[in-house]
């Protein structure tokens, strides 16, 4: 489908996707994500790993094509971005979902690695919610997600306090299953996905839909609709312009609250 997306079978009943677009550090534009959600509903392994290239997992969204002189309608396709269409369609998922947490696991692509069923990282990863450094509102149905494997307390320090976390820490808030050395994911991750597939498909697919059964709160028609209003405000404001700006300046920006 396309090269930044890799899909080979490193074990029976396996499947595994490589996010390979190192000149973006494994950011997710439209070619990406639409391949994930594409594999996501055609794929039928047993187990299905999820991993990074080089030092990094993924940057989350790839935000670099904002340009000013057409920033409103740049940031309009942000809103409309198929991000969660590949979300969506990676949680609908009928099997396990492994998550090998290479390097770091950034804004979109951390929220890319919390929906995988289980994760591993290696010890030099790290793990960020920076949309209070950029002036942006995130969705409810990503933060849903954090608070329910993070709690609240920690979702609010990550997404109020913005700073990159380590391993460890991820491993102690519940971002991660388990922490390895780097020499040693490939194999730890490739031994946990075979003895997943080596399951009973039926109970592995069962006992998925159950989970996620558990965790579908669905929320008043209106509330949800306000909660999308206000997300889809801050692509509107000054400050957002500001933040997408001092990003790519990588300067501290000057926010007016507007």
């Amino acid at each position: 489908m396309t090269p930044k997306l890799q899909l080979d079978e490193p074990a029976d009943g396996v499947a595994r996707l490589t996010i390979s677009n190192p000149e973006r550090r494994g950011a997710l534009d439209h070619e990406l994500l639409d391949a994930l959600a594409e594999h996501a509903r055609t794929l039928d392994a047993r187990c299905l790993v999820i991993r990074g290239s080089g030092t990094v997992f993924s940057a989350g969204y790839d935000i670099g094509d904002l340009e000013d002189s057409s920033f409103e309608e740049s940031a309009e396709r942000l809103v409309a971005h198929p991000f969660h269409a590949a979300i969506e369609a990676l949680d609908a998922y009928p099997y396990p979902v492994v998550g090998q947490i290479n390097g770091h696991a950034i804004g979109g692509g951390l929220e890319l690695a919390l929906t995988c069923d289980i994760r591993v990282a290696a010890h030099s990863a790290r793990f960020a919610m920076p949309p209070a450094r950029l002036g942006l509102i995130y969705s409810h149905t990503g933060l849903r997600k954090f608070i329910d494997v993070c709690g609240v307390a920690n979702t609010a320090e990550l997404f109020h306090v913005g700073e990159a976390v380590d391993a460890e820490r991820a491993l102690a808030i519940g971002l991660v299953n388990q922490v390895v050395d780097p020499a040693e994911l490939e194999a730890r991750v490739r031994q946990l996905a075979g003895t997943i597939a080596a399951n009973a498909p039926l109970s592995l697919a069962g006992n998925k839909r159950v989970i996620r059964a558990l965790r579908a709160r669905p929320l008043p028609e209106q509330l949800e609709r306000e909660l999308i209003e206000l997300r889809e405000s801050c692509f509107r404001s000054e400050d957002f312009r500001e933040g997408v700006r001092a990003f790519a300046e990588k300067r501290r920006p000057r926010w007016q609250g507007r």
